[in-house]
């Protein structure tokens, strides 16, 4: 791991020595095995103890670590197949939305997910996963060929918002998002909705709505940013942590408020601490929907989503 968050400073301390006793012992035994058990153990004590007292900052800070999968990642680990499609057939295409047809166990998806990208290059290139109004409309124009072709739609939320600038509002943001919510609830086609990420505003709305919602362990979702929250509540940015806990957006307070509906459990530490586990929950987790879901007349299909 090469970005160490805040609270896992004391484990990667204790990580480095118990790494440098076993190099050293290779050369020159000082320790018995049974001790360096032992250092290991209390490593594995110290690790739940810090992770299962995270503060709501600490997680919005697992939610937005560099390595976290993004919707492209799980599409390579969790699609036998993928076919992109591109292009709202108004304006242009807009890379913040990935859209295409996929296989996953077997069974045939539309999948739809935000990509913010993973450097300098793709950041740009994905907007940052701040999607324009085109974006919204080639989500709903795969959703609408879904539906012509009876297939189930999969949508992956992870971003920081709609993309707010000039342009956007020029091409109708608000109108795109809006659109989206109308016919995403009458859509007659299953939709499974998983939060991967950050789930901010209508940005995540606007492909967020859905028959079924998980929400990964450690994501948020949310009306506005922490930052965001701060700056208007108490004209302090830097009173982020205060707003992450006074917002409720993490997955214990959501299910508790019938936002959501599952809690996809992460591995300890956080999604990137074992990128393949997690993918194997994500990919459970929609076929376990899909199976609950496919048998539902569309008529309570619908009324259900309502």
């Amino acid at each position: 791991m090469t970005s160490l968050l805040p609270h896992e400073k004391q484990i990667a301390e204790m990580e480095q020595t118990i790494a440098k006793l076993k190099e050293q012992n290779g050369a020159n035994p000082l320790f018995s095995q049974d001790e360096i058990v032992k250092m290991e153990r209390k490593l594995e004590t110290l690790k739940t103890n810090v992770y299962s007292q995270l503060k709501p900052w600490d997680r919005v800070s697992i939610c937005r670590h560099p390595e976290r999968p993004h919707t492209i990642d799980y599409i390579e680990n969790i699609a036998d197949d993928f076919f992109e499609l591109f292009g709202d057939r108004t304006f242009q295409d807009d890379a913040s939305i990935i859209a295409g047809l996929a296989r996953i166990n077997g069974e045939k998806f539309m999948l739809i997910g935000q990509e913010k990208g993973n450097d300098t290059e793709s950041r740009l290139k994905r907007n940052f996963g701040m999607p324009h109004p085109e974006g919204y409309r080639k989500a709903l124009r795969c959703m609408e060929l879904a539906a012509k072709f009876h297939l189930p739609v999969v949508t992956l939320l992870d971003t920081p918002g709609a993309y707010p600038g000039l342009t956007a509002e020029e091409r109708g943001q608000g109108w795109a998002i809006a659109k989206n919510l109308w016919e995403m609830a009458q859509l007659p086609t299953p939709i499974i909705v998983i939060l991967i990420g950050e789930g901010c505003s209508g940005g995540a709305l606007g492909i967020g709505v859905g028959d079924r919602i998980g929400m990964l362990q450690h994501a948020y979702y949310s009306v506005i940013s922490p930052e965001g929250c701060a700056s208007i509540l108490w004209k302090d940015a830097s009173k982020n942590a205060v707003a992450a806990g006074a917002l409720k957006m993490h997955a214990e307070d959501l299910i508790q408020l019938g936002i959501i509906d599952d809690i996809i459990p992460e591995p300890l530490g956080g999604a990137h601490h074992d990128r393949t586990a997690t993918f194997e929950a994500v990919k459970n987790y929609i076929s376990a929907q899909w199976e609950a879901l496919k048998d539902t007349s569309l008529t309570d299909l619908l009324e259900n989503r309502y």
